[in-house]
């Protein structure tokens, strides 16, 4: 795991090509591949029957068809959702995916993968487990693991008792006083912040531990530049190509 610096892209396609293509549905990581991403970034959630799927909100309305909570709804149900339509019209039809789905598709693309766990609500622990399950089960032994991401520290320490080999990664919206004694903590590998928080002392805390820094979610090429010439080492994206292109990718 302490290699993951060296893992990790310059330009993470964030929900896949999300700028272009409905967020978290294989189309958008399909996409993220055309425009020559090699690393996709994802939501993980689960269904009521305990299914994981690939969904950022807890409610369905902004991303789907359907109303109400994601939490209520089994995957049978989930999965006659349209994903798509409410992007574009050439997208009606597009469906939720599973974990395994977005797995398969990922593989067969050769693309490596983030896993944010977005647990609804009390479901912190139970998400982490579905999901190491998964990519336990699914993920080739002879290939690096996707890494685990999430908000949550509770998610994080249920994936870090279960599966203490998969890389893990601490979400944070802004950088506080206990950040590195949570990485320490959770043996995370990596932290991700919003870019509007980022600062340059802030990736100095970091270089110690050789923990490298991922910025969320920007897409402006000129912020892209600032970045990483302060150090941040993943630039997480709606639009890889045009952010690549600026970088030199």
């Amino acid at each position: 795991m302490a290699g993951i610096g060296q893992r990790l892209a310059p330009v993470i396609a964030h929900r896949g090509a999300a700028a272009r293509a409905p967020e978290n549905t294989l189309a958008a990581i399909r996409l993220a591949a055309a425009e020559g991403a090699r690393w996709v970034e994802v939501d993980v959630k689960l269904s009521r029957d305990g299914h994981c799927i690939l969904m950022h909100d807890e409610l369905l309305g902004r991303t789907t068809d359907g109303r109400g909570e994601v939490a209520h709804y089994d995957l049978d149900e989930l999965q006659g959702l349209d994903a798509g339509s409410w992007f574009a019209e050439r997208f009606a039809g597009e469906r939720i995916p599973t974990l395994e789905a977005a797995l398969a598709l990922c593989l067969s693309l050769k693309l490596d993968i983030n896993l944010e766990i977005k647990p609804c609500p009390g479901r912190e622990r139970e998400t982490a487990r579905a999901c190491v399950e998964i990519v336990r089960a699914q993920w080739p032994n002879r290939q690096p693991w996707p890494l685990l991401s999430s908000f949550s520290e509770a998610s994080l320490e249920e994936a870090q008792l279960l599966a203490p080999e998969m890389p893990r990664g601490l979400l944070i919206e802004r950088s506080t006083e206990r950040v590195l004694a949570t990485l320490d903590r959770l043996d995370c590998v990596s932290l991700h912040c919003d870019h509007k928080r980022v600062s340059t002392g802030l990736v100095r805390a970091l270089e110690p531990s050789r923990r490298p820094l991922l910025c969320y979610t920007v897409n402006d090429p000129a912020r892209a530049l600032l970045l990483r010439d302060i150090g941040v080492v993943s630039i997480i994206t709606d639009r890889p190509a045009e952010i690549g292109a600026a970088l030199g990718f």
